[in-house]
């Protein structure tokens, strides 16, 4: 009877820890208050992960457009670099350098959503 009991609680904590579980798994990414979604967070996104600043730089144009004309034209634009970066979109600053910025696709399309949502806010900061 005792082993039965155990059994029992420990499949009752189970679920109890399971239901919890699936609850931060669908919550996650959704809300617009996620803590983890920030343009410190973008920061270190585009200076790593994303090796974006290898030809992004905030001022210069290296290889690519310059942070701050990145930021200013999807601004102007009222276009959708989350959507540019996944390679949903056409390019819209600098449509010459496209063949460029595809090689990075494969990193960019790899992000998740709150990781894009970050890098964008890091260059709108930047406008």
């Amino acid at each position: 009877m005792k082993k039965i009991s155990l059994i029992i609680l420990v499949i009752s904590v189970f679920n109890l820890m399971s239901c919890g579980n699936k609850k931060e798994k669908e919550d996650f990414g959704t809300s617009t208050t996620n803590s983890l979604v920030s343009a410190e967070t973008g920061k270190t996104l585009f200076e790593g992960k994303g090796t974006c600043v290898a030809c992004h730089k905030p001022e210069t144009k290296i290889i690519g457009p310059s942070i701050r004309e990145i930021a200013t034209i999807y601004k102007d634009k009222n276009g959708n670099l989350v959507e540019f970066l996944k390679g949903k979109s056409d390019p819209i600053v600098d449509p010459s350098q496209f063949e460029v910025m595809k090689a990075n696709f494969a990193i960019t399309k790899n992000m998740t959503d709150d990781e894009l949502e970050s890098i964008k806010l890091y260059i709108n900061s930047f406008n």
